[in-house]
């Protein structure tokens, strides 16, 4: 059997009910499995982790803009998270009998029938990316929803498919290709957002920190706390426990302490590195953000 991941991030983290219906909705699609879903209210942001082979994963997909145009609004959209769409971004990672190529394929078939279908921009990255300058997601997100009109004037940044302005209430969207990545947030015990910029600044590759790391600071406002928020594209280059040790070593440079850390969605066993979770400040932990549990259960 065939097992592609698909991981969409949807800008939506405050209306728990809006995020059950898509995942309801998303279960009555025979063939895909829905192995977890979390929002977060300050990023204002939802991740679903579904497998599948490519016909389910592509209906859902459809399915996901389908109700996404019906619930959600950029106009009167804030969070923490840089976002370009209401459906931001939509990875296909290969997980089991699957290559690259395949994930590939589908990620523009599916591109291609988003804008066509929706009239909604989109944008290819990472190992779909047509274009280098697209590859990195970060650079196709700068600037946010609110400067997408006047980007995407730009003739490079004319999208891969569909309309050369973005949609009124769902803006863009970015469709790819990658390896499995790490969603991996820290907490400080501080209220001061320079002090997660400053960190996330140090420690991310793009400023020559450590490879494979992309970081921003955030602001938690509801806990009167920050956080740095990170993705971690290669764990077995750069471990979890070699960032969570780097940030517990920044922090004491400003003499504050970490307080918890979080994954966001599931990750491969081998990434805790043989390190018990607490070790690693996990929050809550548990074996079911083990990606090797859920196929487990499935035999």
């Amino acid at each position: 059997m065939t097992v592609i991941q698909c991981v969409p991030n949807i800008s939506e983290g405050r209306r728990p009910e809006i995020i059950s219906g898509l995942v309801f909705n998303l279960r009555q699609i025979q063939g895909l499995r829905i192995l977890d879903f979390s929002s977060d209210s300050a990023h204002h942001r939802s991740v679903i982790t579904m497998v599948g082979e490519k016909t389910p994963l592509h209906s859902a997909i459809i399915l996901l803009f389908e109700n996404a145009l019906t619930h959600l609004d950029l106009r009167s959209h804030q969070g923490e998270h840089p976002r370009i769409g209401a459906i931001d971004v939509v990875p296909f990672i290969p997980i089991k009998n699957s290559t690259m190529a395949d994930c590939i394929e589908l990620a523009r078939t599916t591109a291609k029938e988003v804008a066509k279908k929706f009239n909604i921009p989109v944008y290819l990255y990472e190992e779909a990316a047509t274009n280098l300058t697209r590859k990195n997601l970060e650079n196709i997100r700068r600037g946010g929803f609110e400067t997408l009109s006047t980007k995407m004037r730009e003739p490079e940044w004319m999208p891969d498919f569909g309309p050369s302005s973005p949609h009124p209430s769902v803006g863009a969207t970015i469709i790819g290709a990658r390896k499995p990545l790490i969603a991996y947030n820290v907490n400080l015990n501080t209220s001061r957002l320079e002090i997660a910029k400053n960190i996330a600044a140090t420690i991310r590759h793009s400023n020559g920190g450590l490879s494979y790391l992309k970081a921003i600071g955030v602001s938690l406002p509801e806990r009167g706390i920050v956080q740095v928020s990170m993705n971690l594209t290669n764990y077995e280059e750069t471990s979890l426990p070699l960032v969570f040790k780097t940030i517990q070593r920044e922090a004491t440079h400003y003499k504050i302490a970490v307080l918890e850390s979080e994954i966001v969605g599931l990750i491969p066993e081998a990434a805790l590195a043989s390190s018990e979770p607490h070790l690693l400040g996990l929050k809550n932990f548990s074996k079911t953000q083990l990606l090797e549990t859920h196929f487990k259960e499935s035999h």
